[in-house]
C-alpha cells in the first residue's frame, strides 16, 4: 500500500490501521508523521511490523493536544475495537478488596470490589480474589473474625460449623462478648497493615493472664493462635520498609512479552500478577509499559504514591500526567528501587521472565516444533536439521554457512563455515551445490547425518542439492527450502520440498522454527562473511598503490563494494571517493589493469 505522508501531521495523536474496513492496529505518538512512515521504510524490526504493513490498506490519523490526550484516546479506542495486532493488558473487573463492616455492632469480614473511595473500612487492593480469600482464611484462624451474612449472623440460635472449626468464636450466639470480640477485629485489621508487633503481645499478654487464672485450656488455644502467626510471618517474609508502591517489570522473549506486577500497600505484598501476550506487537518498551500502567489503574481508585518501573522510561511524564488527568493524583515513576525494595523488585523481574518460562520452555519449543515439521513432510521423526545459506558482496568473499538445530535448540559447536571458491564466487547455486558436495561427505557417519537438510532459496536451489544427494549414499535424505515472500516480508515466506508446496500454518511453531533457523544460518554467514572481508581489506590488489593506506581501501571497498568493481571504474568515479585525488586515482587505474 502506497501512503502519502506528506498528509500525516506532525503533531502528537492516534493513528489507525485498516484491513477491508476493520481496524486492525491503534496507536499512538508523539510525532504521527514520524511514526507512520515508520511502518512503510525498508526495513521492519519484527514480524508482526511486517504483517501489519502488508495487511494495512487505510490509515487514518487524529491529532491531539500532548501525548497524554493522546494515551487516553488510545487506550478508549483500543478498548472499544480490540484491534487483533494490539497488546490487550486490560482487566475489566475492579480489584478485590477486604471488607470490615465496622458499622455493624459485631463486625465481619468480606471479600468485595467497590469503585468507591476506600476509608478505614478497606484494606487492599488484592491482585485476585484467591489472595483476598487466602488472607481472609488465615485472619479467621488466628483471629476468629466471622465471615457471615449480616442475615445469617441474625437468625442463628446455635453455633455453625466455623466455631466447630475454630475459624469463628461465635459472636451470634454470645460465644464471646463485644469488648473481646472488638479486640479480635483490631488485631485482624492490624494483621493486614505493616506491622504485627502488637499482635505478638497482644497475644503474650493473654497467655500470662490465662496461666495467672488457672485457665490452661485458654492459654493453649491462645499459643496456638500465636504460632500459627509466626509462621505466617514466616511465610511473609518477603516485606518491605516501603509504604504503598506498585512494581511493574516487562520480559520479551522470541515473540513473546511477559508482564509482573507487584502490588504493595503499608510495608506488605497484596499480591502477584502477571499477563501473557503471545506474538505480540509493540513499538516500543516504553509503549508496552505505559499500556500495562493504564490499564492496571483503569479501574482503581487505590493510587499509590509511586510507581516502580524495571525500566528507564524515555518520558516517564507521560504516565505521570496521566494520573492527574485520570486520577487527580500525584504519583511519582521510578525506575531505580531503594535498598529496602530491591528483594521484591528482583522478584517481580523474575515473574516476568517465568510467565514466558512457564509457557514454552526451550527444550518443550523445539521438541514441539521438530515433531510437527516431521508431520508435515511425512517423516517418522526429526532429531537433527542443519541450514546453509550463501553469503557474499557483488561475488566477493563469499561463504556458506551451515547451521545444526536439535530438539534441544541450536547446536553451536557444530555450525560451520565453508569458504567458497573464486571461481563460484556470485554464483549463489553453484555455490550451494558445492558446499553440499563437500558437507555430505561427512553423513557417512550418523552422529553427524541430520534428519532434514533446510536451505534458503527457491526450485532451482532446490534441484541442485537433490541432485547432488543423488549421487551419494544418502538418497533418502529429505531436502526442503524457505522461499522469501512478496517484497521479501516476513510471514509470507514459501515452503517447499520436493513434491511442491508444503502448507504449513504462518503462526505455527514449525513455521516460526523454520525462519529462525533460516535467520541463524544467514546470522552466521554474514558474520563469517564480514571477516572474511576484513582480511581481504587488510591485503589485496590496491596494497601496491602508493598513497592507497587501510582508510581509503575501506573507502574504496565501501563505495564499490568489490575490486572488480573499482577496476571497472573511470577515473572521475574514483575521484567521487573521499581523499582520492586525480594522481591517486590514475595509480589505482593502472595497478589494477
Amino acid at each position: 500500500m502506497k501512503i502519502d505522508i506528506k498528509k500525516v501531521p506532525n503533531t502528537p495523536g492516534v493513528y489507525k490501521f485498516f484491513n477491508n474496513q476493520e481496524i486492525i492496529y491503534i496507536g499512538k505518538a508523539k510525532d504521527l508523521k514520524k511514526r507512520v512512515s515508520s511502518y512503510f521504510g525498508k526495513s521492519f524490526k519484527d514480524r508482526k511490523t511486517s504483517q501489519i504493513k502488508f495487511l494495512t490498506d487505510k490509515v487514518e490519523t487524529f491529532s491531539t493536544k500532548n501525548e497524554v490526550e493522546a494515551l487516553l484516546l488510545e487506550q478508549m479506542l483500543i478498548k472499544e475495537n480490540k484491534p487483533k495486532f494490539n497488546i490487550l493488558l486490560r482487566d475489566d473487573k475492579t480489584y478485590p478488596y477486604i471488607y470490615f463492616s465496622l458499622d455493624h455492632e459485631y463486625p465481619g469480614v468480606y471479600s468485595k470490589r467497590t469503585k468507591k473511595s476506600v476509608d478505614k473500612k478497606y484494606f487492599g487492593p488484592f491482585v485476585s480474589s484467591e489472595a483476598v480469600k487466602k488472607s481472609i482464611k488465615e485472619m479467621q484462624k488466628i483471629f476468629k473474625v466471622r465471615n457471615c451474612s449480616d442475615n445469617t449472623f441474625a437468625n442463628r440460635t446455635r453455633p455453625c460449623i466455623e466455631f466447630q472449626m475454630k475459624r469463628c468464636s461465635a459472636p451470634c450466639v454470645q460465644k464471646i462478648n463485644k469488648i473481646d470480640y472488638f479486640e479480635d477485629i483490631t488485631s485482624a485489621k492490624s494483621f493486614l497493615s505493616s506491622s504485627d508487633t502488637k499482635n505478638v503481645q497482644r497475644l503474650k499478654n493473654q497467655i500470662e493472664k490465662a496461666v495467672r487464672n488457672l485457665d490452661f485450656e485458654k492459654a493453649a488455644e491462645i499459643r496456638d493462635r500465636l504460632k500459627r502467626l509466626n509462621l505466617l510471618k514466616e511465610e511473609q517474609s518477603v516485606v518491605t520498609l516501603a509504604n504503598d508502591i506498585d512494581i511493574f517489570s516487562v520480559s520479551s522473549e522470541m515473540s513473546y512479552l511477559g508482564v509482573s506486577i507487584i502490588v504493595v500497600r503499608n510495608g506488605k505484598i497484596r499480591g502477584t500478577k502477571t499477563h501473557l501476550i503471545k506474538q505480540a506487537h509493540y513499538s516500543s518498551l516504553d509503549d508496552v509499559y505505559q499500556s500495562a500502567v493504564f490499564n492496571f489503574y483503569d479501574n482503581q481508585f487505590d493510587i499509590p504514591k509511586k510507581v516502580l518501573c524495571a525500566y528507564e522510561l524515555q518520558d516517564k511524564k507521560i504516565l505521570e500526567d496521566m494520573f492527574m488527568t485520570k486520577h487527580q493524583t500525584k504519583v511519582k515513576i521510578i525506575h531505580s528501587p531503594s535498598k529496602s525494595i530491591r528483594p521484591i523488585f528482583s522478584l517481580c523481574k523474575l515473574n516476568a521472565k517465568q510467565v514466558i518460562k512457564n509457557h514454552i520452555s526451550k527444550k518443550d519449543k523445539y521438541t514441539f516444533a521438530l515433531n510437527q515439521i516431521a508431520e508435515y513432510i511425512g517423516q517418522k521423526d526429526i532429531n537433527k536439521i542443519e541450514a546453509f545459506d550463501v553469503s557474499h558482496i557483488s561475488g566477493e568473499n563469499a561463504v556458506a554457512s551451515c547451521v545444526v538445530f536439535s530438539k534441544m535448540g541450536p547446536e553451536k559447536k557444530n555450525y560451520r563455515i565453508f569458504n567458497i571458491p573464486n571461481e563460484l564466487s556470485g554464483n549463489d547455486v553453484g555455490s550451494l551445490k558445492h558446499v553440499l558436495e563437500r558437507r555430505i561427505k561427512y553423513f557417512d557417519d550418523p552422529k553427524i547425518k541430520p534428519d532434514l537438510l533446510l536451505i534458503d532459496g527457491g526450485k532451482t536451489q532446490l534441484k541442485f542439492v537433490n541432485s547432488a544427494l543423488k549421487k551419494s549414499n544418502h538418497k533418502d535424505l529429505k531436502v526442503i527450502s524457505i522461499v522469501k515472500g512478496l517484497n521479501r516480508v516476513r510471514a509470507t515466506e514459501t515452503i517447499l520440498s520436493k513434491d511442491g508446496i508444503l502448507e504449513l500454518d504462518k503462526n505455527s511453531k514449525a513455521f516460526l522454527i523454520l525462519q529462525e533457523m533460516r535467520d541463524e544460518a544467514h546470522r552466521f554467514a554474514i558474520q563469517a562473511q564480514r571477516k572474511k572481508k576484513r582480511k581481504t581489506i587488510s591485503k589485496s590488489e590496491l596494497d601496491p598503490v602508493k598513497g592507497v593506506g587501510k582508510v581509503l581501501k575501506s573507502r574504496l571497498l565501501q563505495n564499490f563494494k568489490s575490486i572488480k568493481n573499482i577496476r571497472e571504474a573511470n577515473l572521475s568515479d574514483l575521484m567521487t571517493v573521499e581523499g582520492i585525488n586525480e594522481k591517486i586515482a590514475k595509480l589505482i587505474m593502472e595497478k589494477l589493469k
